[in-house]
């Protein structure tokens, strides 16, 4: 790892009370997607029965649950060899996660495949850029990934317009939600500054759960 390399408590070690607290905030959102894709997945296959809405939020669950799990072993796998490893892994599931979060958007109402396409296309480039690059900035990152979330509510026109009002006000909370929260990201020297983000990106995958939830119950066809 070069000595720019962003990883946790690169500017000043976190003390233990921080680290608990941010290693509760992730436990307990990958506890909770655990419990609850599955729920989504059965529900799906029981109100919708078709292997697309199947897939559909069985993609986007791999990706919540994927992302968590890989923000949890970068942040608190204490064997330095492996943390620029395991940073690649959390920037690509995040890349990874944001196309996941489309898929159920895009498949259960039929409509913006191309749209979805260049999500996925979108995410693979950052994920390979990830892995080839020597080192990426953590405000280079968060641009990306911020533009990639946002792209869905801004260029995503198809997609958008099979929502209803509540799954589309769903959307936008949970975009504005991570958005607030990458100051929190950025101001490492600030104590339970790693918390607060994590806390900040739990929510916000709450907030859409609840929104593909909500989109999967309204384009049932009853």
């Amino acid at each position: 790892m070069t000595e720019n390399e962003h990883r946790p408590a690169e500017c000043r070690p976190y003390d233990r009370v921080e680290r608990i607290s941010d290693a509760v905030v992730h436990i307990m959102g990958l506890l909770l997607a655990l419990v609850s894709v599955p729920v989504l997945i059965t529900l799906t296959a029981v109100m919708r029965g078709d292997m697309t809405g199947i897939i559909a939020v069985s993609v986007y669950g791999a990706t919540l649950i994927t992302m968590l799990s890989a923000s949890l072993a970068y942040n608190h796998i204490s064997h330095p060899e492996w943390q620029d490893w395991l940073r690649r892994m959390d920037l690509s599931a995040i890349y990874l996660k944001i196309a996941g979060t489309v898929t159920p958007f895009a498949l259960l109402s039929g409509t913006g495949n191309t749209f979805l396409a260049a999500m996925w296309v979108a995410a693979m480039a950052a994920t390979a850029t990830t892995f080839l690059r020597r080192r990426r900035s953590t405000i280079l990152s968060v641009a990306i990934g911020l533009s990639m979330g946002w792209a869905v509510l801004i260029g995503g026109g198809e997609v958008i317009a099979t929502t209803s009002w509540p799954v589309f006000a769903l959307m936008l909370a949970g975009g504005v939600v991570y958005s607030l929260g990458t100051p929190f990201l950025l101001l490492e020297r600030m104590r339970f500054h790693n918390a607060i983000w994590h806390g900040f990106v739990v929510t916000a995958s709450v907030v859409y759960f609840i929104a593909i939830t909500w989109h999967m119950l309204a384009t049932t066809v009853v």
